[in-house]
């Protein structure tokens, strides 16, 4: 029987997963979702997905692809999932996909938000920073200015990241207050190293509070070295908005 590929766009809260990627003994979205494939289709199906999530981390437009034998229809994948699904994931959309489809490869271009509140919140704590105090937002937009184009981005990673280089070109990095109380980053790039988006937020934000000046994180890119950066942010604020094909 000829396999047919799916492509799914996937929403999750992230506060009680252990990233997006399978562990054992641990719960992950890719764990979950893979299980219920299995029961839907009686097989095992692979997921990969455009890039994965650490611990913590939410997604409101995560792309995966699977492939199946078994004929279902693209309702029949979206309702039987979510029927089978805990709350914390939907899947918001089911396509048939060409053979040749790579979610993460295929993807060019993937966009995140990042979320303050300024203050606390006994509610939002789960879905950004709780930062007290205030902060330079005009600060925090120039830092983001300058990280807007090509740049190697060394500083802003995880030490010891597998990968072949540091370069990628950011399309859009601006701060927004979007209600009085939550200030939002949103940033969109080709491709995002391993704690790039946290790290970048968590030194801005010192910026803001005073603690560098903006020639202080322009030195820092061009150092390309993380321990000359600040702190990373918490996973908490951290959302997957969209991926582009």
């Amino acid at each position: 029987m000829p396999k047919q590929k799916y492509k799914l766009k996937i929403e999750y809260d992230g506060t009680d997963f252990a990233g997006w990627q399978v562990q054992p003994g641990k719960r992950t979205v890719q764990g979950e979702i893979e299980a219920m494939l299995s029961v839907l289709f009686q097989e095992n199906c692979q997921l990969t997905a455009s890039g994965r999530t650490d611990s913590g981390v939410h997604a409101l437009g995560q792309v995966a692809h699977f492939t199946a034998t078994q004929p279902r229809t693209e309702y029949q994948i979206r309702q039987g999932l979510n029927s089978l699904l805990a709350d914390d994931i939907n899947i918001r959309q089911v396509e048939k996909a060409a053979d040749d489809f790579h979610a993460r490869f295929d993807a060019v271009r993937r966009h995140y938000k990042y979320q303050i509140i300024r203050g606390n919140s006994a509610i939002r704590r789960r879905y950004a920073w709780c930062l007290p105090g205030d902060l330079d937002t005009n600060a925090m937009q120039q830092c983001a200015d300058i990280i807007t184009g090509e740049h190697d981005f060394r500083s802003f990673c995880s030490t010891g990241a597998e990968v072949s280089h540091y370069r990628c070109s950011v399309g859009l990095a601006k701060w927004s207050q979007e209600v009085p109380d939550l200030f939002v980053l949103h940033i969109s790039a080709n491709r995002f190293l391993h704690n790039m988006v946290r790290v970048l937020v968590g030194t801005i934000v010192e910026v803001g509070k005073g603690r560098f000046s903006i020639d202080d994180f322009r030195q820092m890119l061009l150092k390309k070295d993380r321990t000359s950066a600040g702190i990373t942010a918490p996973a908490c604020g951290l959302f997957l908005v969209k991926v582009e094909y």
